[in-house]
């Protein structure tokens, strides 16, 4: 072989593998895991899942073909979330979305570093999750599920379906979101609507009636279910005790509402799920979450259960029913 055919074919094999490289690197399947903090049997964390799985493939991510989505449900279990984000951990995902304050913190205890996306967070500030939401700053980013005026925002809508009430518990699980993210707003609109406001911390199920009990035993009781997993998890149970006890609750999601709670306002979670995908999207492709902002919602459903209402008593204000996504008759 003559000396410049050689030269030439040892350059070209040379600058191909840089791109033999890139093309293999393209070419092999991306692994994502999911770690959910609401149960599996729940509707509203599989509408999540069905969501964030359709949203990547209109993406171009197919299963099976370019992308395989390891997903774990945790639950309102901390215990759980800790073991699935070491397991998951260990299959060294190329990108992870969590979902919940105790499922992100357990992913990122375990992954430092592995870009990991959240969905339903109130503060990821306050949680650490977050430098700020203009630049997260680390290796998380995602959507918040709350804005912190929406406890001010339960406490007027209760009062406006049930003006009786008077005195208001705060159904509270300490795994979940921090309290003190609500506490201000809650506590002027309070004040504005003239009720006091207690909070019931519990731990356990059978915590629950007691403190729906406990609001039913003098005129004017209510309760806001504030979010978390453990809430989450409970909804059937806490609906039925407010029907048992005839005490009007007012729920973070729409989703309660429609399974036979009197009044839910909250945030979008399956379209908080589509998002996401499209943020996991960006990093499989180069983004990091560090420069990928933080964004709040910008849609809350009201949703008013019509024949809860009437059970309880209570004449649903036409102003009230003029501004609701949904009325259930």
């Amino acid at each position: 072989m003559r000396r410049r055919e050689f030269i030439s074919l040892a350059f070209g094999t040379a600058t191909a593998w840089p791109f033999a490289s890139l093309a293999q690197q393209a070419n092999r399947v991306q692994l994502i895991g999911v770690l959910m903090g609401f149960a599996e049997s729940d509707p509203i964390a599989q509408s999540m899942v069905a969501a964030f799985r359709s949203t990547l493939s209109k993406l171009g991510w197919t299963e099976g073909s370019n992308v395989r989505i390891e997903l774990r449900w945790a639950g309102p279990d901390p215990e759980r979330a800790n073991a699935f984000a070491k397991e998951l951990a260990g299959l060294r995902p190329d990108a992870i979305l969590g979902q919940t304050t105790p499922v992100v913190r357990a992913l990122a205890r375990e992954m430092p570093t592995r870009p990991i996306v959240f969905v339903t967070v109130s503060d990821p500030i306050g949680s650490g999750f977050a430098a700020s939401l203009a630049r997260p700053g680390g290796n998380i980013t995602g959507f918040t599920v709350d804005d912190s005026a929406l406890g001010g925002k339960w406490v007027e809508l209760l009062r406006q379906i049930a003006p009786g009430t008077t005195h208001v518990a705060l159904l509270f699980n300490p795994t979940g979101p921090p309290l003190q993210f609500f506490m201000p707003s809650i506590q002027a609109a309070a004040s504005s609507e003239m009720v006091q406001v207690s909070v019931a911390t519990i731990n356990s199920n059978g915590e629950i009636e007691g403190v729906i009990a406990g609001q039913a035993r003098e005129p004017g009781g209510g309760v806001i279910v504030m979010p978390n997993a453990f809430n989450t998890t409970n909804r059937g149970l806490i609906i039925a005790l407010a029907a048992r006890y005839r005490v009007p609750v007012i729920y973070f999601s729409a989703y309660s509402a429609q399974s036979g709670g009197l009044i839910g306002y909250g945030s979008d979670y399956a379209e908080q799920a589509r998002q996401a995908a499209g943020y996991i999207d960006r990093i499989l492709k180069g983004s990091k979450p560090a420069d990928l902002p933080v964004q709040a919602p910008t849609k809350f459903e009201l949703v008013i259960n019509l024949k809860t209402a009437k059970a309880l008593g209570l004449i649903v204000p036409p102003s009230l029913l003029a501004i609701a996504d949904e009325v259930i008759e």
